[in-house]
């Protein structure tokens, strides 16, 4: 990730969305009690054209790799392209970067439906709905619902998204809701579906992306029940 080391002021009152979580559901509550203030800091926001270019280099790679072709392509590029020089780049370049085959793709595809409108811009996609911004993105190849759902959370500070296929929060969702074993580890089968996640979430609306801050935060304090608040939970 590029981090420039500011950070951007949220767009809701913490303070705000803490008192209705409390208020609405006693169990989310202790919850927050036992993790402590929430500390979300909202990444640099880069266009939505540099935010999925990003999104699609990270996909299904460990942080330091995708972190090193990412760090190349910039370098190629002397910063992040604008979508016409992406396209009419040769992918030898690209490929020499450490870019697959399917994300040069997919990476073209963005590429085009910026230049045609369908990601909007940086201006755009402000004043745009949370359902409008996952409808318009999810149209470009490789990008799905949960990759736009972390931008929302991260980059843009909505505050009101609960990632329901996440696996962290879903985990935490039954660490904190859910009856589950001591004697093993968690699996699939002890998960939450969907359903029963917006089901709860309805009570936290229009708060659920802190709410699902905190599910995060449940995995870290199993794992550590000393460990300090995090941050964020990273993007593809």
């Amino acid at each position: 990730m590029i981090n420039n080391g500011r950070s951007r002021k949220l767009p809701f009152d913490p303070a705000e969305a803490l008192a209705h979580l409390c208020n609405s559901d006693a169990k989310l509550a202790a919850l927050i009690d036992r993790a402590g203030a929430f500390a979300l800091r909202l990444d640099p926001s880069p266009s939505p054209f540099e935010s999925l270019l990003e999104s699609i280099l990270y996909q299904q790679l460990h942080g330091k790799a995708a972190a090193t072709i990412h760090r190349r392509v910039r370098d190629y590029f002397g910063g992040d392209p604008t979508p016409q020089l992406l396209l009419s780049t040769p992918d030898e370049p690209l490929r020499a970067a450490g870019v697959s085959g399917n994300k040069i793709k997919a990476l073209r595809d963005l590429a085009a439906r910026t230049l045609d409108g369908t990601v909007p811009s940086h201006a755009a996609i402000r004043r745009m709905s949370d359902d409008e911004i996952v409808e318009r993105l999810t149209a470009v190849r490789g990008i799905g619902r949960w990759t736009v759902e972390m931008l929302l959370i991260f980059r843009m500070g909505r505050p009101d998204v609960l990632p329901v296929t996440d696996y962290g929060v879903r985990k935490g969702f039954a660490l904190t809701f859910q009856r589950v074993p001591r004697s093993r580890p968690l699996e699939a089968a002890d998960l939450p579906s969907p359903a029963v996640m917006l089901k709860r979430g309805r009570r936290w609306a229009p708060f659920r992306s802190v709410a699902s801050w905190y599910l995060w935060r449940a995995c870290d304090l199993a794992k550590s029940p000393s460990a300090p608040p995090g941050g964020r939970a990273s993007l593809q």
